[in-house]
């Protein structure tokens, strides 16, 4: 794949690609393939969310009495990132602002993206640098998407997460992108929330207050994923409505705003404040199980 980087660890292999600095596939040992290939349901892997996560109410950001285009999920997923570092175990790639960044986002940045292997694990690390004289706004998130089944033979249905914790919370909805001002009781029963295509009708499930920092994707056997997160604030569910073959699992710090907020991008809940010169960290990571049986 040109522009790419292929990472190799104990168990485990990553391919990354420059454009957007996309990870498109993940493997281990025997050549499993965990990642959704981008079919004609929906063409990404695992997409970087920013300087958003989700829609801006009539895809405008408003900032001192300015208005920008910003679309979904922001303009990240669609730049070409510059390599810093390429190494056999890890690379970091980074995203600076430009003319056309401007122009939606008129704040100067430095995303640094970073995926690292260890044994069985895949470990990816956002920082986002304010490089201006002003304080920055964003949000960032992780948009992963894993094959639904990860084996072809089982159902869909045999899949749940299992969460760390217990989730009684309400969750949240989306109507058109934007989040539907009223919770929704949660479908998760206490840890577990049981997979299936009708779970998806009303779009994404999303946490915005989960009690858990990790959650094990699984059947009764088979591969199976554990994927942890720190730093984030907010965690999405996503399959496409109707049906598709992927299921994403989506740490964020941030969220769609609802219908009624039209503010000042600052105000916005769910936003990062960076102070000038300053910079936050936060990620996510993936670890990989290899199950009892894969036929």
């Amino acid at each position: 794949m040109a522009d790419s980087q292929t990472l190799h660890g104990d168990g485990i292999s990553a391919v990354i690609t420059g454009q957007g600095a996309e990870l498109v596939s993940l493997r281990d040992a025997q050549e499993f393939e965990f990642l959704w290939q981008a079919g004609p349901e929906w063409r990404r892997h695992s997409p970087v969310l920013f300087p958003i996560v989700g829609r801006l109410r009539g895809d405008q950001l408003h900032h001192r009495g300015q208005t920008y285009p910003m679309t979904q999920h922001g303009f990240a997923r669609d730049k070409p990132f510059a390599w810093a570092e390429r190494g056999p175990r890890s690379c970091t790639l980074v995203l600076t602002d430009d003319a056309d960044t401007r122009a939606r986002y008129p704040f100067a940045f430095r995303l640094d993206v970073t995926y690292t292997l260890d044994r069985r694990q895949l470990g990816v690390t956002f920082e986002v640098t304010n490089t201006g004289d002003e304080p920055l706004p964003a949000s960032i998130g992780a948009h992963p998407a894993f094959n639904w089944p990860l084996l072809p033979e089982l159902p869909k249905e045999s899949y749940r997460l299992t969460f760390a914790e217990n989730e009684p919370a309400p969750i949240r909805r989306l109507k058109d992108g934007l989040l539907l001002p009223a919770p929704r009781p949660t479908p998760i029963e206490g840890k577990t929330l049981a997979l299936s295509e009708r779970l998806f009708d009303d779009d994404a499930v999303i946490l915005d207050r989960p009690a858990s920092t990790s959650v094990r994707y699984a059947a009764d056997h088979g591969p199976a994923i554990e994927m942890s997160w720190q730093g984030v604030e907010e965690l999405g569910i996503w399959s496409k409505p109707g049906g598709a073959p992927f299921l994403c699992i989506e740490p964020w710090h941030g969220i769609a705003s609802t219908a009624d907020f039209d503010g000042e991008f600052s105000d916005k809940p769910g936003v990062m404040l960076i102070e000038p010169g300053a910079k936050r960290s936060l990620g996510y990571r993936i670890s990989l199980e290899e199950g009892c049986s894969r036929s």
